[in-house]
């Protein structure tokens, strides 16, 4: 009888191991899930801040705005020379194109210029 009591004793303490180990082989698969999702939100969270850090540094980049100024023609003054001066090749595709749009706003028909004429000429430049 004693032997027959060990023998059902051990049966409950083996089941009571195994039940034991899948316990603990589910919570570590528990912990195992909960530490790779709260990597991939650290992760996450990093790209996104720093994606927003980069984009908010691009920000501060400053924009050309155009502007217009008045001058007074000189003796020596062509639409070349003042080209050359006021002109942005950035919003320019060419002196020609910066000349036409000189005339335009002046109201010219030809691109002779005289001196002691008042022009108004555009150029670009930061926000002010």
């Amino acid at each position: 009888m004693t032997q027959r009591y060990r023998r059902t004793q051990d049966i409950r303490s083996e089941r009571r191991i195994r039940n034991n180990r899948i316990r603990r082989r589910r919570e570590m698969r528990k912990n195992f899930l909960l530490f790779v999702m709260t990597l991939c939100l650290i992760v996450t969270t990093s790209v996104a801040v720093s994606s927003f850090r980069s984009n908010a540094k691009n920000d501060t980049s400053k924009e050309t705005y155009k502007y217009y100024k008045s001058i007074v023609v000189s003796d020596s003054d062509t639409l070349w020379s003042l080209a050359e001066t006021y002109m942005d090749e950035e919003h320019y595709e060419s002196v020609s194109a910066y000349i036409r749009d000189v005339m335009r706003i002046n109201n010219l028909t030809s691109d002779a210029i005289y001196a002691d004429a008042h022009l108004i000429v555009p150029y670009y430049d930061y926000a002010r």
